[in-house]
Formats: C-alpha cells, sequence, structure tokens
C-alpha cells in the first residue's frame, strides 16, 4: 500500500497510540517507527502531538518528548489544563485534534501519503478532507483490543487500515529482563 518514491507524512496522535499499544501490551520504540516509514517512502515530516502538565516538576512523558524532539520527530505540544470534576476526582484535559488537523491540512498540498496514528473518529472528516485533496491517508490503530481502539467511521474512511498489532514485531521494544537484584556486598573497614 506504500510506493517508495511517494512523500509521507506522519501524524502521531500520542496519548491515542499510547493507549493502543498498551491495550495490546507493547511499548513502540519510535526510533524503529521512524525507520519503518523512511524505508516505505521519502518521509518528509514525522509530527507527534501531546498535551503537558506544565506545573508537574516531574512529568512521566517528558523525556520521550525530549527524545522524539532530538532524534527527527516534530514536536506539538501545549499545556494540558487540570480541573476537579463533579465527584472530586481531578482531571486532566489536553486535545490536540485541531493542531493535528491545521497541520495535516497544510502538509497535504507538500506529500502523496498521510499516515495518521490514532483511532478517533473526530479525525473522519479530516481524512475526507485531505482525500479531496488527492493524498492517500493510511490509519493506524488496533481492532484487536477490547474494545477496538480505532472508531469503525474512521476505519473506513481511510484508503488503508494498519493493525498496530501487526507492526509489533517491527516497531515493538524487545521487553525487558527483570533486573536482578544484587546483594549489597559489606564493606570491610581495617
Amino acid at each position: 500500500m506504500f510506493y517508495r518514491d511517494e512523500r509521507l507524512a506522519l501524524f502521531i496522535d500520542g496519548s491515542n497510540l499510547y493507549a493502543a499499544a498498551k491495550a495490546l501490551n507493547f511499548d513502540i520504540d519510535y526510533k524503529l517507527l521512524r525507520q519503518e516509514f523512511m524505508q516505505r517512502g521519502k518521509l518528509l515530516r514525522a509530527f507527534y502531538y501531546t498535551a503537558l502538565l506544565e506545573n508537574d516538576d516531574y512529568s512521566p512523558i517528558r523525556p520521550l518528548v525530549d527524545w522524539l524532539h532530538y532524534n527527527g520527530f516534530t514536536m506539538v505540544t501545549k499545556p494540558a489544563k487540570e480541573f476537579t470534576d463533579s465527584t472530586g476526582r481531578r482531571k486532566v484535559k489536553g486535545n490536540m485534534d485541531i493542531e493535528l488537523a491545521v497541520d495535516a491540512m497544510e502538509m497535504a498540498e507538500h506529500v502523496d501519503h498521510i499516515v495518521l496514528f490514532s483511532g478517533d473518529g473526530d479525525f473522519r472528516p479530516l481524512v475526507e478532507a485531505v482525500q479531496r485533496k488527492g493524498v492517500r491517508v493510511s490509519v493506524v490503530s488496533t481492532i484487536r483490543s477490547q474494545p477496538p481502539m480505532i472508531a469503525d467511521d474512521l476505519r473506513r474512511q481511510a484508503d488503508n487500515f494498519i493493525e498496530l498489532d501487526e507492526l509489533k514485531e517491527v516497531i515493538g521494544r524487545p521487553p525487558r529482563e527483570p533486573r536482578p537484584e544484587r546483594e549489597e556486598e559489606e564493606l570491610e573497614v581495617d
């Protein structure tokens, strides 16, 4: 479904892809992901979208964001909004759909094929719009999780659906061996 001479752009909905990979019980190696799509065509851009909690001293996603930024990904971030819901639970909201849609519409003039890593049905009109501009769209998500992570109408609208589970061997991070616990050695003091 890919042609070696076509110009590609990747659009990664970070939280959606993370949730899909987690549902399939694997971690994504983003270096391998980028290499895989560089082999499938002429990769012009790989965008990664995520909201960040700005007031946290340490955000678990910060090391990934920094690594992606230094390793060829175009990072699109914005501060997440924190609020307390009606039941008193702390919630975080950080929707990046508009940013992704605007960038995809702008890139549509420069690419032949867009690969969208998201199962969010809100992207169906975006896929339809870039298709009208003559751009092919592949969507990467999963139907193998319970429940499926891709909206049926998004899957139907895409030119090509790529099952994330089938990419596991190519872009999955190998499982880490548990670290053996080191016995503390007693030091002799003279």
